[in-house]
Formats: structure tokens, C-alpha cells, sequence
């Protein structure tokens, strides 16, 4: 897998276009999965996605083939989302605290799926943990990093992101209370 990562970022940094369509359509249903659950937003997701294979394509010269795509994508998704709650903080509009969100309509599989009865229990429950909580949970579970890649993006040590894993798995044991079957 890392071989063909390799390979594919050569043949993008040499012009081959096809090689980037080739890196999205490997990593692009992972990284929204991640991303829904971090932002419990379909479309606020869809965008994050979309913005880092945006930036990824544009810094392609200053990447280097080495280690895991699939985790520089998942970091990049991270920070993106981060900056991005950062940003609506900011930009946050009194009075619009009723409004309703705005769901993609979009048809496909990923939508199928996050739509089902048992990603719905879970999109919900997984919100209700603290950001740094659902970080460690989907970062660990979605993208299958080790607690210490997890310490490295979230600048803490690895032992206080396995205390984040352990406390938002039994938040979320506690929220589901059966409702989500195997």
C-alpha cells in the first residue's frame, strides 16, 4: 500500500493526472467518514475533504513520498477541521441559533451509509464528546493511527490521548446503551 502511494505521488509530481484521481478515489470515502464524525455535518464535511485533496494537489512538490498518504491526509482533514470550527467561531451570527442545517442531497453510497439507522445513534452520540475526545476516537478507530501519531497531531503526550480514547469510548458505551447492535 505504501509502495503504491509512493508510486502514485511520483506520477502526479511528473504530470500524470490520473495518479491524483487515483490517490482521491482510495482515500476519499475514509477521509469523509472521519470527517462526518469529527464535524457531524455531511455538507461541513464534504467540504473539509474537498479542501485538503485541494491542498495536497497544490503542494504536491513539497511532499515527499515517504511514510503513510493515508495518514498525512487524515492529519491534513484534522487541522482543516479545526480551522475550520476556529473560523465559525469567529464568524459565529447572533440569533441564528434555531436555524435548521442544511443536509447535501447528493446521492451515493456514502451518503446510504451515514444516513442508516445505527450511523445516526452513533453521528450523535459521537458529538457529544469533547472535540479532543471524537478526534482520538475516529482518528483511532476511521484512520487506524497509533496513539502516538494521535499525541503528535494533537501536541499532547501519548498516555493523555489513550485517557481521551478510554473516557470518550465510555461516554459513548454509556450513550448508546445497546442502541447500535453489532
Amino acid at each position: 500500500m505504501i509502495l503504491e502511494d509512493k508510486t502514485l505521488i511520483r506520477r502526479f509530481k511528473s504530470g500524470d493526472t490520473q495518479a491524483l484521481r487515483r490517490i482521491y478515489e482510495k482515500y476519499k470515502n475514509d477521509l469523509l467518514k472521519l470527517s462526518v464524525v469529527l464535524t457531524n455535518d455531511i455538507s461541513t464535511a464534504e467540504d473539509c475533504v474537498h479542501d485538503v485533496f485541494l491542498n495536497f494537489a497544490k503542494s504536491i512538490n513539497r511532499i515527499e513520498p515517504r511514510g503513510n498518504l493515508k495518514g498525512y491526509l487524515a492529519t491534513s482533514l484534522v487541522n482543516r477541521i479545526r480551522n475550520y470550527r476556529r473560523d465559525s467561531a469567529r464568524k459565529a451570527v447572533v440569533g441564528l441559533t434555531d436555524a435548521d442545517c442544511t443536509v447535501s442531497n447528493l446521492p451515493g453510497p456514502e451518503q446510504w451509509a451515514i444516513l442508516s439507522e445505527q450511523l445516526k445513534f452513533l453521528s450523535s452520540a459521537m458529538i457529544q464528546l469533547s472535540n479532543e475526545q471524537r478526534e482520538v476516537v475516529a482518528l483511532r478507530i476511521e484512520s487506524k493511527m497509533t496513539f502516538k501519531q494521535i499525541a503528535q497531531i494533537q501536541n499532547v503526550s501519548a498516555n493523555t490521548v489513550k485517557g481521551r480514547y478510554r473516557y470518550g469510548l465510555e461516554k459513548l458505551r454509556s450513550l448508546l446503551n445497546g442502541k447500535v447492535t453489532k
